[in-house]
């Protein structure tokens, strides 16, 4: 029971509940790794009795949680209301326009830290009077009855200003406390009006200009031409997170060195201002040549995506461009992006030095340097400046790329615009776990429990953040991550996003079915989240596909967080299993027919998906069984949308099967309607097969078409196929314009 009731206090589980079946108990060796990874030693019956009575000793000595969250307009929490009265409380206000600070962030010297700059101080009083309701509620109006709609407001309580705030407290008798108080809005931005986009994997969308793999001048492109031509409201992509540079490369989007910086691959080289005064003319048309015949090997000659040849010719490129000086100008928006960016740029920019040095597994390096605060880290910092700047330079550089393609969204009529991806977690060697050490759990991998459609669960190999770190640091890295995303984004999509609940944790050693659940504290990643957002004027899209603990997804509804739905997934789970009817589809979603880990339409409706799964290895039974149940699935879906009157071409016409699914999702209230682009021109082959690493070319694969050949942008843009797809959307066409950068409510 000590064990048990230790492990509770931390957010360690104990058991978990599989979607069927049985409670299944967490091995206590499980227990007992992750509390140490926690910093809470339970190695034996004696040490779980005395971090027992420590961390129960503290519990009831608290005045404060470590974080408060207040929702603006709602009921103040208990942790605020149950303070006894005569205590004092001073709130510290964020400087909204410094970068993200820990409470005790180690700053270097000749630096200053943000959160130690004067800022102003609420102060109040706790009082045994009456409350009354904030200003322009319908109680404060005498609207409506108002045993109906009590008073929320103490009148001692005068409520800051939306932000991450530092609130400290005296009792009476002089008992103390402090904590980070978030003060956000009820709910993140709402789409302005219901719409559709495309779906796409960047990389794999090459253009003529394309230097052997998409960019975000194809982003730029995509989003002009899909806006004014098509009426799209938005276009979501893939994690441009940073990768950890290697040989090769590890090309999943979904497992990057830094999600807080974006990677310079993506960079399209010719339209960067400097490029057109580079000197050496001759090495600059060498490399465009040789990018083209990259390209070539592509798009006509069968080649796999190569990342680490595109990024050998733009690293050249890049070089040369770097010669060419700043205009004042130039030089300027440079500097003001380095104090925007502050220590965690550095960190980034000196981890990638110190890769080209040492390797690109911060483990291996000599120990000293393994500590980002270190005085031979520092010492390196000293003697790499000139590369450290070079990788700056390419994150401004590539920074600037990201806000030209949401403006081109923008300026071609979509109400969103580019909606980018938040991977769940970051490679174990790379940038950010290097400078965030603190905040990560050493010696633990985030994954998935064992369910219905893996029995042996799942290791993703990325360490987890600790939650009694971040909320130490009021939270700071994920602020400055959020807010670095949202900078360029019209929406965020969250891969995994009960993560903001409960992560998966796997010790190292471990089989992912020895894993167990970790609780974050909820209400303060989704008050961040909120606050975030609504400062970017941003939509917030959850993946919350699978298995899913019980009032998540309501909560997540609840602060506007918008859910995803994949029609194959869509069935009345709780009575007959058979296809969901589409009035009965939630509205605050994104709706799509597949996603990028998951078969084409094409794949699907022709059963190549389970010829190639059966190939690979990957099925658990008999082809033959497989293939059955997989047959069944899909012509009971095809018989809902034949009797739903969405099928009029008829049995046996694939396309005329896709656009059904599409019409389907009109038919739903779903307010975003998600376009996998590959299913626009009939590719027949999954972007990502999970489950395989070498054995398939994941991530590598371009847009190609129903036999398989890889389609240009420009030749997308005029082929018949997408075209008598999106007219099934038409009616999605029309709706108000742009509204990024304004507080959506």
């Amino acid at each position: 029971m000590g064990l048990t009731r230790l492990a509770a206090l931390h957010g360690v589980a104990t058991s978990h509940s599989p979607s069927a079946g049985p409670a299944v108990p967490v091995p206590d060796e499980t227990v007992v790794a992750v509390l140490a990874a926690l910093g809470v030693d339970a190695t034996t019956p004696e040490a779980v009795r005395e971090s027992l009575a420590a961390a129960e000793s503290a519990a009831r000595s608290r005045l404060l949680p470590p974080t408060v969250v207040v929702w603006t307009g709602e009921p103040l929490p208990p942790a605020l209301t149950a303070l006894p009265p005569g205590t004092t409380l001073d709130i510290r206000l964020e400087d909204p326009g410094a970068p993200p600070a820990a409470p005790h962030t180690r700053v270097p010297a000749g630096r200053t830290d943000p959160a130690a700059s004067p800022s102003a101080v609420l102060r109040s009083v706790v009082s045994r009077s009456t409350v009354s309701p904030p200003a322009g509620s319908r109680a404060a109006a005498g609207a409506g009855d108002a045993g109906t709609c009590p008073p929320v407001t103490p009148d001692w309580w005068t409520e800051p200003p939306l932000g991450v705030h530092r609130l400290a407290v005296r009792a009476p008798g002089g008992r103390t406390a402090a904590c980070t108080l978030v003060v956000a809005p009820p709910r993140a931005p709402a789409p302005p009006a219901r719409g559709h986009g495309f779906l796409v994997q960047l990389y794999s969308l090459l253009s003529a200009r394309s230097w052997g793999m998409g960019d975000l001048g194809d982003l730029a492109d995509l989003a002009a031409w899909s806006g004014r031509a098509l009426g799209a409201g938005f276009v979501q992509v893939n994690p441009l997170h940073a990768a950890v540079p290697g040989d090769p490369t590890d090309p999943s989007p979904y497992r990057p060195s830094s999600r807080r910086f974006p990677d310079p691959v993506h960079l399209r080289i010719e339209d960067i201002p400097e490029h057109g005064h580079v000197t050496d003319r001759a090495a600059l048309d060498d490399l465009r040549q040789s990018a083209a015949s990259l390209t070539d090997t592509v798009l006509y000659k069968g080649a796999l995506i190569d990342r680490d040849a595109v990024w050998e010719l733009k690293r050249r490129a890049l070089e040369l461009v770097r010669e060419v000086p700043l205009t004042p100008g130039r030089r300027a928006a440079y500097c003001d992006f380095l104090a925007a960016q502050g220590q965690a740029l550095e960190d980034h920019a000196l981890w990638c030095a110190l890769a080209e040095v040492h390797g690109p597994d911060w483990h291996a390096w000599p120990a000293a340097l393994r500590d980002p605060r270190s005085r031979e880290t520092a010492r390196a910092r000293g003697e790499l400046l000139d590369r450290v700047d070079f990788h700056c330079r390419l994150a401004w550089l590539t920074d600037g790329q990201l806000a030209a393609a949401q403006r081109a969204a923008l300026d071609a009529g979509m109400s969103i615009g580019v909606v980018h991806d938040l991977a769940v977690g970051v490679h174990p060697g790379g940038s950010d776990s290097w400078a965030q050490q603190d905040a990560l759990a050493h010696g633990m991998s985030v994954g998935a429990p064992p369910d219905a459609f893996n029995a042996r669960g799942q290791d993703w190999g990325l360490p987890p953040w600790r939650p009694d770190a971040l909320a130490a640091t009021g939270y700071a890295p994920y602020r400055g991550l959020l807010r670095g995303l949202l900078a360029h984004a019209g929406a965020l999509r969250i891969d995994h996003v009960m993560g903001l609940f409960r992560l998966w944790w796997v010790p190292e050693g471990r089989p992912p079915t020895e894993g167990t659940y970790v609780g974050h504290d909820a209400e303060a990643m989704l008050a961040v989240l909120v606050l975030e957002a609504h400062r970017a004027g941003a939509v917030v899209l959850g993946e919350d596909l699978g298995t899913v603990e019980p009032g998540v997804r309501e909560a997540l509804a609840r602060r506007g967080v918008l859910g995803t739905s994949v029609l194959w997934f869509e069935r009345d789970w709780t009575d007959t299993g058979r296809p969901l009817a589409p009035e009965r589809w939630r509205e605050n979603c994104l709706a799509t027919v597949t996603t990028h880990d998951l078969p084409s339409t094409a794949a699907r409706l022709s059963g190549d998906h389970v010829t190639l799964r059966h190939r690979l290895g990957l099925l658990t039974r008999p082809l033959a069984v497989e293939a059955a149940a997989d047959a069944t699935d899909t012509a009971e879906w095809l018989a809902h949308l034949s009797r739903l009157g969405l099928l009029p071409e008829g049995e046996g016409d694939e396309e005329g099967a896709v656009r059904a699914a599409h019409r389907f999702l009109l038919r739903t209230p779903a307010r975003l309607v998600g376009v996998w682009l590959p299913d626009a021109l009939g590719d027949r082959r999954p972007q990502n097969l999970p489950g395989t690493w070498d054995q398939y070319p994941n991530w590598r694969l371009p847009v190609a078409d129903a036999e398989g050949n890889p389609v240009t942008l420009e030749e997308l843009a005029a082929a018949p196929r997408l075209h008598r797809l999106m007219e099934v959307l038409a009616p999605l066409r029309k709706g108000p314009g742009p509204l990024h950068g304004l507080a959506r409510e």
